[in-house]
């Protein structure tokens, strides 16, 4: 602590920039690596001793890469210049202020080598990025909703969109989002910052919704809580890559949902790496299902299933489930989830199983026989003691006979009515393009690495206010 009040105390502080320069270290604990406090929270180097993400490619929906920052050196994959039509370059940066996109891309896919590079939660996976059209990076949600597509068509396995609009989950992305999940991909998106509501795409069903928590496993003061909220993952203080010319060591620390997103993006692809047999919705089941409870026990509106566990999540034994767990009733907040194949929630006290099929089958239609024996020899019975006691026809002293043959009793025949509230089915509510973007509070930024030899080294970035675009805001 002493130390890091020392490193603090000599920043010099870029004002309103939100990018701080720093001192040299004062150890190696002040190295790139030795700031990236979530992979020992998440136990990444032993989730690397079983895969670290080979074969798996990730679609950062974001501001664009910076394809030239050491850390991400052969982490990209697509053609360069491939983009969705209208779309600008993915392999530059948009975002001159915080170098967003890389940032996010660094998280998932850092390739590591030395205490000064950034190491990704998947450094053998690729990263498919792909640019907003605003001028920071920044979008329209049918922009969004066009990109899924595309980066679904182009082979992406997750998608990754530490994006948001504070707005109802918009027709165009639900549809776009149904598109990707029929094609067996995962989706993670931030639930925003400091917001009301869970923002869109995160409240769209099926998409996983991600809070971000601290380092001491609390829930980030930013973190939207909504029922949408699927799982939480770290948020606070991490250390990315930046392009230098935003920070001119590469290096930047800052906090959000964003970030979060990233980091639970990122052990999607290890567990798509250990499980390349599984579909999206079992990857999706995983994930939940081995997630530490935190909060309320059960699913909560702030931790969703839990904080994730990427340990638990590539070694502990998960029953398959036939359906997307996000998708059916029982994913919302105090009922139960889908049951997995081979389980129920409710079984039989006791279970008999039969070798011989003719035998049961002779046995059953004999049964069924003296059923029905049984049930016609009831209404002969019946019918005769009838016959014998009939009233005779006729009204009771003293009372009308109410319709007859043919004619329902009172109350029948009326069309049913609704009840108070209930109208015509509706559509979804108009999409929003200008939604207001939400500021992210400021963040104590630790000491940050010089850069290494012939390398980038670390700079420092807190939260920012929002930056006012075409649309939906970055996730801060």
């Amino acid at each position: 602590m002493l130390r890091f009040a020392v490193a603090v105390s000599m920043i010099g502080a870029v004002v309103g920039s939100g990018v701080v320069g720093v001192p040299a270290p004062a150890s190696a604990a002040d190295t790139v690596r030795g700031l990236q406090w979530y992979i020992d929270a998440l136990q990444i180097p032993r989730a690397h001793e079983i895969t670290k993400g080979r074969g798996v490619t990730i679609a950062v929906i974001d501001s664009g890469v910076d394809a030239t920052h050491p850390a991400l050196a052969g982490q990209l994959a697509g053609r360069p210049g491939a983009a969705p039509a209208g779309s600008p370059q993915g392999r530059i940066d948009r975002d001159t202020k915080e170098g967003h996109g890389t940032s996010m891309a660094g998280l998932i896919v850092g390739r590591g080598g030395d205490r000064n590079r950034q190491l990704g939660i998947a450094p053998e996976a690729k990263v498919l990025p792909i640019a907003l059209s605003g001028s920071e990076g920044n979008a329209y949600d049918g922009e969004v909703a066009r990109d899924i597509r595309w980066a679904t068509d182009a082979g992406a396995d997750v998608i990754s969109l530490s994006i948001g609009f504070e707005q109802p989950a918009n027709v165009r992305i639900v549809e776009a989002v149904q598109y990707a999940l029929t094609k067996n991909v995962v989706l993670v998106a931030a639930t925003g910052a400091g917001g009301r509501t869970v923002n869109s795409p995160a409240n769209t069903p099926g998409v996983i919704a991600v809070n971000a928590t601290t380092r001491s496993g609390g829930l980030a003061r930013y973190s939207v809580a909504g029922p949408e909220v699927v799982l939480a993952a770290p948020g606070d203080d991490i250390i990315a890559p930046v392009p230098t010319a935003v920070q001119d060591n590469g290096y930047a620390v800052a906090s959000g949902t964003s970030q979060a997103t990233a980091i639970l993006a990122g052990v999607a692809a290890l567990v798509r790496s250990r499980y390349p047999d599984l579909d999206a919705a079992n990857v999706i089941n995983r994930l939940i299902r081995t997630a530490r409870d935190a909060g309320v026990p059960g699913r909560d509106p702030e931790f969703g299933f839990g904080a994730v566990d990427a340990l638990a999540a590539l070694q502990r034994p998960v029953p398959a489930v036939d359906g997307n767990p996000l998708l059916a009733a029982g994913a919302l907040p105090g009922e139960a989830t889908t049951a997995p194949k081979g389980e129920q929630t409710e079984g039989p006290a006791v279970a008999i199983k039969v070798k011989n099929k003719t035998g049961i089958v002779v046995a059953g239609v004999l049964c069924l026989a003296v059923v029905i024996g049984a049930a016609v020899l009831a209404v002969v019975v019946a019918r005769r003691r009838r016959r014998r006691t009939a009233p005779p026809v006729g009204p009771e002293p003293g009372r009308a006979l109410v319709g007859g043959p043919g004619f329902p009793p009172p109350g029948y025949g009326h069309p049913a009515v609704p009840p108070p509230g209930y109208g015509p089915p509706g559509g979804s509510p108009p999409p929003r393009s200008d939604s207001a973007q939400h500021p992210h509070p400021p963040q104590p930024s630790p000491p940050f690495p010089p850069p290494a030899s012939g390398q980038a080294g670390g700079s420092g970035q807190p939260g920012t206010a929002p930056r006012q675009g075409l649309g939906g805001p970055h996730q801060r």
